[in-house]
C-alpha cells in the first residue's frame, strides 16, 4: 500500500469516527464513564473534517507521513478511552489511568492544529476557484442588469398604460359629470308618464259613463216611475239630464285635460334627457371655441325652451322667444386685411 493510501485511511478513520461512543457510560457507570471527553474529541474530529481526502494528492510522502503520525496519535487516544477497563488495574486506582486519558485527549486540539493548520489552508485555497466566483458573480452582476432593464421598460409600459386610463377617466368623468343632470329630466319624464297613464284610464272611464249615461237617457220619458205628467216635471226632467250630462262632460274634458299635460311634460323631459346625453359628443366634434360655443347655445335652447309636442300647442312667438342667439351672431369674427392700394 502507498503512503498515500495509507494516509488517507488513517485520515478518514478520524472523519469517520464517532466522538458518541467514547462515553460508554453504561460499561463503566457514571464515576468511570468518558462523558467528559466528548467534546474536546468532536472538536478534533472536526478539524481533522477540514482536510480533504483529494487534498492529500498533492502533498510529498513527507508532509502524507506527518499527517498520518498525527492522525494515528489521535485516534490511538481515542481507542485507549474504548479499551479502557477498570478491572483490568492493578495495584493502582483506576481513576488515574482514566483521568489521564481525558487529560491526553482534552490537549490533544492545540499540538493537531499545529501540525494540520498549513495543509488545512493549502486545501481550502484549491477547494476555492477564484475565477469560477468572478465568473458567477459577472454573470449574476449581468442577470441582475437584465432584470432590471426589463422591469425599468415594464414600468414604463404601465405608466404609459396608467396614463390612458386616467386619461379615459377623466374622459368618462366629464361626460358623467354632464350625463349626471340628465338623471333630473329622466325621474320627471318617468314620473309625468306614470301620471298620463293614471289620466289616461280615468279619461276611458269617464267617456265610458257619458256614453252610458247618454245611451240611457234616451229611455228615461218611458219609465213610469221618472216620467213627466205635465209641463212642469218635463222641464226638470230635461234640466237635470243637461245638468248632469254637463257636469260628467266637464270631468272628461278636466281629465283628457291633465292626461295631454302630462304626456306632454313627459315627452318634453325625454327630449331634453336626450339632448344632454348627446351633448358631449357634439361638443368633442367642434373644432374650436367658437363651435363649442354655438353647440352649447343651442343645446341650451333645446334643453330649455317650450317644446311643441302634439299633445298641447304653444304659440309661434312662445317657441322663438327663447332669447337665444341667432348662429350668424355666434359665428367668429374675422378680421379681413386689404391689401394696400398701390
Amino acid at each position: 500500500m502507498s503512503q498515500l493510501e495509507e494516509t488517507q485511511e488513517s485520515l478518514s478513520r478520524m472523519q469517520a469516527f464517532d466522538p458518541k461512543s467514547l462515553a460508554r457510560e453504561e460499561e463503566l457507570g457514571r464515576n468511570f464513564d468518558f462523558s467528559a471527553i466528548i467534546a474536546p474529541a468532536s472538536k478534533l474530529i472536526r478539524l481533522y473534517n477540514q482536510l480533504g481526502l483529494s487534498t492529500l494528492e498533492d502533498f510529498p510522502d513527507a508532509i502524507l507521513v506527518q499527517i498520518k503520525q498525527q492522525a494515528d496519535a489521535d485516534f490511538n487516544r481515542f481507542q485507549q478511552a474504548l479499551d479502557f477497563d477498570p478491572t483490568t488495574v492493578q495495584n493502582q486506582n483506576p481513576t488515574l489511568p482514566r483521568d489521564n486519558i481525558i487529560k491526553q485527549v482534552t490537549v490533544a486540539y492545540d499540538p493537531a492544529f499545529q501540525k494540520l493548520f498549513p495543509f488545512i489552508s493549502y486545501g481550502t485555497s484549491k477547494a476555492v476557484d477564484f475565477q469560477r466566483m468572478e465568473n458567477e458573480a459577472r454573470a449574476m452582476l449581468q442577470s441582475v442588469k437584465d432584470e432590471a432593464g426589463v422591469i425599468t421598460g415594464q414600468l414604463n409600459e404601465h405608466q404609459d398604460q396608467a396614463q390612458n386610463v386616467l386619461a379615459d377617466v377623466r374622459k368618462v368623468a366629464a361626460e358623467q359629470g354632464v350625463s349626471q343632470q340628465a338623471i333630473y329630466f329622466k325621474e320627471e319624464s318617468e314620473a309625468h308618464d306614470e301620471l298620463a297613464e293614471a289620466w289616461r284610464e280615468r279619461t276611458m272611464k269617464l267617456a265610458w259613463l257619458l256614453g252610458g249615461y247618454a245611451f240611457l237617457s234616451i229611455f228615461f220619458h218611458k219609465w213610469s216611475w221618472i216620467q213627466p205628467t205635465d209641463a212642469i216635471q218635463s222641464v226638470q226632467l230635461v234640466t237635470s239630464k243637461v245638468l248632469i250630462f254637463g257636469v260628467i262632460a266637464y270631468m272628461l274634458f278636466l281629465s283628457s285635460k291633465n292626461f295631454l299635460s302630462h304626456k306632454h311634460n313627459a315627452i318634453v323631459n325625454k327630449h331634453r334627457q336626450n339632448a344632454l346625453m348627446t351633448y358631449t359628443a357634439l361638443t368633442d366634434s367642434a373644432a374650436s371655441d367658437e363651435s363649442k360655443d354655438i353647440v352649447l347655445n343651442h343645446a341650451s335652447c333645446c334643453i330649455f325652451s317650450p317644446q311643441d309636442t302634439g299633445y298641447v300647442k304653444h304659440e309661434a312667438s312662445q317657441n322663438n322667444s327663447g332669447g337665444s342667439r341667432s348662429v350668424v351672431e355666434l359665428l367668429p369674427k374675422t378680421t379681413m386685411k386689404l391689401d394696400p392700394q398701390p
